[in-house]
């Protein structure tokens, strides 16, 4: 009988236990819960021993120059069109050797293709009939000279008459004005040759052509051996990469905030997490009416070579910056089309307060109305403190 009276008062006395313990639970997680479960406009208590509170950080608002106007757009690296330039025959001829390959650097004046054409010895001919019309256009004006020199003595003596004194004059003019003519011809004629690069009088020379700028070969389109007659096909591309445009197209809307001559910030998808700088040269003079976006073309050094032409990036430029109160991006919850924070009153009491950003920039939000300096909010973990 007693056993029976022990065993009953042990079950009470679990039983009160155990409905204490399932109440203490309760509470705690009542406390957890924003006062007014399932609204985010709600206050949210922690009690101090919860975990939540070491997976949340909290850090004091603070003040920072930020832009508050903002352009984005995607564009690509180009080829600097004015630093660009494709190789032409000189003369129609044969190709003997092609004396670099894609992808070599070359500087101005390298040799690239070594040519033979019969308008080697027709310019070598003509040079050599050049200087030979000169001598004989000399020895006539020799002539001429002696001659009217002998005629005036002759006249000082009345042994001749004084017209045929004027017909020698004449004809020394005349002497004077072939030598001129003859010295012109053959100096086109070298000129001919200078530009060819050939030496004058030597026949069989081979014609060398040479890099007019220094850069990179990007495009070879002849072989050894091919004979061209056309005169304006390229055959080599050559492009100094020392500088690149990069090209956007703006919005219509933005366009106002993009003037010549100031610099743009460059990132590009090849060299995540870096920036780089431009200055923009030149926006389009019309809107595209089917994208209505301008066209802006900006300038970027590329002494290192790392940027290469097609390379896809974006421009962003920034304008009036202000001293403004900002958060980091984890700070803030969007949704709903609204952005909230959770501002902390007390240690463990977190409040959501509405407030109004604008477009990120770096690694913060700037805040421009619904919290005021010196107020702490969560940084870190502020999705914890959502209602479920």
């Amino acid at each position: 009988m007693r056993s029976c009276a022990g065993l009953s008062v042990a079950i009470v006395i679990c039983f009160l236990i155990g409905c204490s313990h399932d109440k203490a639970k309760a509470v705690e997680a009542t406390a957890s819960k924003p006062t007014n479960a399932g609204s985010e406009t709600a206050e949210v208590i922690l009690p101090p021993d919860s975990p939540k509170l070491k997976r949340i950080r909290v850090e004091p608002v603070r003040l920072a120059e930020v832009p508050l106007d903002e352009v984005v757009a995607p564009g690509k690296i180009e080829i600097n069109p004015n630093r660009l330039s494709r190789v032409l025959m000189p003369v129609p001829g044969r190709v003997r050797q092609v004396l670099v390959r894609l992808g070599d650097g070359v500087k101005e004046g390298t040799p690239l293709l070594r040519l033979e054409s019969p308008e080697v010895s027709a310019a070598t001919s003509a040079y050599r009939q050049a200087e030979a019309a000169v001598s004989r256009a000399q020895a006539a004006l020799l002539k001429a000279e002696s001659d009217l020199e002998r005629l005036r003595d002759l006249y000082e003596n009345r042994a001749v008459a004084k017209k045929e004194v004027i017909s020698a004059e004449s004809l020394l003019a005349q002497a004077k004005a072939d030598v001129q003519q003859a010295q012109a011809t053959k100096s086109e004629a070298q000129r001919r040759l200078e530009i060819l690069g050939l030496k004058p009088g030597e026949f069989g020379q081979e014609v060398i052509v040479r890099a007019p700028i220094t850069g990179k070969v990007l495009e070879i389109s002849v072989a050894p051996g091919e004979y061209r007659n056309d005169t304006s096909a390229t055959l080599m591309t050559i492009a100094d990469l020392g500088t690149v445009w990069v090209v956007a197209d703006i919005p219509e809307n933005s366009i106002r905030l993009v003037t010549r001559g100031e610099q743009i910030d460059i990132e590009l998808d090849a060299y995540p997490g870096e920036t780089f700088k431009g200055r923009v040269t030149q926006l389009a003079d019309v809107v595209d009416p089917q994208t209505r976006t301008v066209r802006v073309r900006a300038e970027m050094a590329n002494p290192k070579g790392r940027f290469r032409p097609e390379m896809f990036g974006r421009i962003r430029h920034l304008q009036n910056f202000k001293q403004i109160l900002v958060v980091p991006v984890g700070a803030v919850i969007q949704g709903d089309g609204r952005s909230l924070v959770y501002r902390e009153k007390n240690p463990g009491t977190f409040e959501p307060v509405d407030v109004e950003a604008v477009n990120r920039y770096v690694d913060v939000i700037p805040i421009v109305k619904g919290l005021k300096s010196g107020d702490r909010v969560v940084i870190d973990g502020a999705m914890l403190l959502k209602a479920p």
